[in-house]
């Protein structure tokens, strides 16, 4: 029997045989040099449409409502390069939240006295009405500033 070559006209070579590229990473062949600077920065974050960025920033408000500052601090570190809206929006609920956070942590710590319980409740009841009031301004494309919160991030 004789052998038939390939179907495709292609001579029965292996790869490195003659008659074919070297290919990089072969034994025998040469490496390419090192060359410094040739690492390559990534490219800037591209800005959000006014759709995405109205989008992500009511997300980031409703997050706040549910999850307290883990949703606006990760929406911050994210997106923050991606658009003054979001940006602002997003500092302002993680502004908001670290706050609210603040009132959940002095209520649990007053809780021994009677009055910590008070002040959980009012730091739950303005947490949803504000993070509702903003997440509508938002969706709007409209600023909005939470009227209790202690600048963290500026």
């Amino acid at each position: 029997m004789t052998d038939a070559p390939p179907p495709t006209g292609q001579p029965n070579e292996q790869p490195g045989q003659p008659g074919q590229p070297p290919q990089q990473g072969q034994p025998g062949q040469p490496q390419q040099p090192y060359a410094p600077g040739a690492y390559q920065q990534p490219a800037a974050a591209q800005p959000l449409s006014p759709s995405d960025e109205k989008l992500y920033s009511v997300l980031t408000h409703v997050g706040g409502i549910v999850f307290n500052f883990v949703v606006p601090l990760i929406t911050y570190l994210v997106f923050k390069d991606r658009g003054p809206f979001v940006r602002e929006h997003t500092r302002q609920a993680l502004n908001f939240t670290l706050t609210m956070a603040i009132g959940y942590i002095a209520g649990a710590v007053l809780s021994v006295i009677g009055i910590g319980v008070l002040i959980s409740l009012a730091a739950w009841v303005l947490s949803i009405i504000f993070g509702i009031m903003a997440a509508v301004a938002a969706n709007k494309g409209q600023m909005y500033k939470y009227p209790v919160a202690i600048q963290f991030i500026k």
